[in-house]
């Protein structure tokens, strides 16, 4: 059988398991094994045991629990609270201030945890009842909500980029530095956006009230330096880092800390927080190992069949595809992917035969992982099966309707492809802070 078909034969096989219902890493773990073996017999089965030294000999893959348990430990001990109500009190007075000040919000909480089902979490939790009882639009405010906690994936420290890093064997470091700048775009994006829709339509985010907003300037100051703890520790996490005193772990442990003894001093490090924080950071860090391993072990299959040379070839020689067109027609894909799977899913399932194939079409891995990245956002709320559509419906309150929840995403997923083709347009805007920094 031709290699082309195995492939082919892999990939079905792969995707028919996770429709299934079988777990992600199960399903390629399974079909990586299985076509090591009946490919090359014994020796096959040698694959997965390299694959797992591998994995363990990737000193950046401690960062991932660290991360992980500063954002929980943030997150549980109520310190996102303060920021919610700093930025309450601080953009009360502006029309659609509070939806503006959400998307500080969580801004400031991807910066702690890297994963968008926190930031989902804590804008249900906290920011939409506040929204909704002030009278904010419920469409708009959904979607400033799903918009908004998608930014964990893509400002640092994000573990999707990690474990970006992990298969397309680039520096964690460049990644989250690279994905600075676009992060911040486009919240500056969505911020604009806002504004300048609540000012044309004043009845969707009307100001605070005035018995609201008349806050001494005392309490003001307290709630700034309440709810800018959460940027000091990152800041003690990150500077360090860019100015190369500490490396990516060390930071990493730096930020941890840091998060822990917030908790501590503030009298809030009770023994449930800590437990809570323990076990969330010990369940999904095992999750994202396995994966990273089944990810491993498949793309050693597919290295071994040749298979991304042939597909390289059967696009630029045999249909003459230019560069930039195949690069489109496999961000589209992603967008496809993503009404079914979720970011990790999608990155292991194509990340043997995309990151190979934009090296050798001569792109910048580095750039193709932020591109990667914006993509898995705007499939995460792309009906009808994104993943933050989901996430959303079973947060809400029940007056929000799964309708509701459609519509509220349309003019942020068209800002996200703004912003998607800006940077495609312009990769100095990913690629400018990584080149500065490391010279």
């Amino acid at each position: 059988m031709p290699y082309e078909m195995i492939a082919v034969l892999m990939f079905s096989s792969m995707m028919l398991m996770l429709l299934t219902g079988q777990r992600v890493f199960g399903a390629i773990g399974f079909v990586a094994a299985a076509g090591g073996i009946l490919l090359w017999g014994t020796g096959g089965a040698d694959m997965p045991f390299s694959a797992a030294i591998k994995l363990m000999k990737w000193y950046p893959l401690l960062t991932l629990p660290m991360f992980i348990f500063m954002g929980y430990v943030l997150s549980e001990s109520r310190i996102a609270d303060d920021l919610y109500r700093m930025f309450h009190v601080w953009m009360g007075p502006v029309r659609g201030g509070l939806a503006i000040g959400t998307i500080g919000l969580m801004v400031l909480i991807s910066a702690m945890n890297g994963l968008s089902v926190a930031g989902m979490a804590i804008g249900a939790t906290i920011a939409l009842p506040e929204l909704l009882k002030r009278g904010y639009d419920k469409i708009m405010v959904t979607g400033v909500i799903q918009a908004g906690s998608s930014l964990g994936i893509l400002v640092p420290p994000s573990v999707v980029l990690v474990l970006y890093a992990m298969i397309a064997r680039q520096p964690v470091g460049q990644l989250w530095l690279a994905g600075v700048l676009p992060g911040l775009m486009m919240a500056m994006l969505f911020i604009i956006y806002i504004y300048v829709r609540c000012r044309i339509q004043p009845d969707l985010g009307p100001v605070l009230a005035p018995e609201e907003r008349n806050v001494s300037t005392a309490e003001k100051m307290r709630l700034l330096s309440a709810g800018l703890l959460p940027l000091i520790i990152f800041a003690v996490m990150m500077v360090p880092f860019v100015k190369g005193w500490t490396s990516l772990v060390e930071s990493s442990a730096i930020g941890a800390m840091a998060a822990f003894f917030a908790a501590v001093l503030k009298g809030r490090m009770t023994r449930e927080v800590f437990e809570n924080s323990v076990r969330q950071t010990l369940g999904i860090s095992c999750m994202f190992m396995w994966i990273i391993l089944a990810a491993l072990g498949f793309g050693a299959i597919f290295d071994g069949l040749g298979a991304v040379n042939a597909i390289s070839n059967l696009f630029t020689a045999k249909l003459g595809l230019d560069p930039w067109v195949i690069l489109i027609l496999m961000q589209l894909s992603f967008i496809v992917m993503g009404t079914f799977l979720d970011d990790t899913a999608m990155l292991v399932i194509v990340a043997p035969l995309y990151v190979p194939l934009v090296g050798q079409l001569g792109f910048d891995l580095v750039w193709y992982g932020v591109l990667y990245t914006i993509t898995c956002q705007i499939a995460y709320m792309t009906p009808p099966f994104g993943y933050n559509l989901f996430l959303m419906r079973a947060m809400a309150p029940p007056e929000i309707s799964i309708r509701d929840i459609y519509r509220s995403i349309v003019p942020f997923v068209a800002v996200m492809v703004v912003a998607l083709a800006v940077v495609m347009i312009f990769p100095q805007i990913a690629l400018w802070l990584p080149n500065y920094v490391y010279n």
